[in-house]
């Protein structure tokens, strides 16, 4: 493994724990995809560093706990947006 790919590893890992920021989120932050964050996170960290993985995993475990209501929440921000700009305005 190239020594570059550790360092973000590492990177994210610790970005993961400090921020608890979603997989997306990380991505868009590090400039990668987040299959390549994923990745990072699940394979290439326990071998780097053990403890930092198991922290990390605990974060990423709590994400798909509560991915369900994100989703949920979404499409309720959608439909609300949406019924508000359909309304019809009062011509005065």
């Amino acid at each position: 493994m190239h020594d570059y790919i550790k360092e973000r590893t590492v990177k994210i890992g610790k970005h993961v724990v400090e921020t608890r920021k979603t997989v997306r989120t990380i991505a868009k932050e590090f400039g990668v995809s987040k299959s390549t964050v994923h990745k990072d996170l699940t394979e290439r960290l326990p071998e780097i560093n053990p403890e930092l993985a198991i922290q990390v995993k605990e974060v990423l475990e709590y994400h798909k706990a509560i991915r369900h209501l994100r989703g949920g929440e979404a499409t309720r921000k959608k439909y609300k947006i949406e019924e508000t700009n359909n309304e019809v305005k009062p011509v005065g």
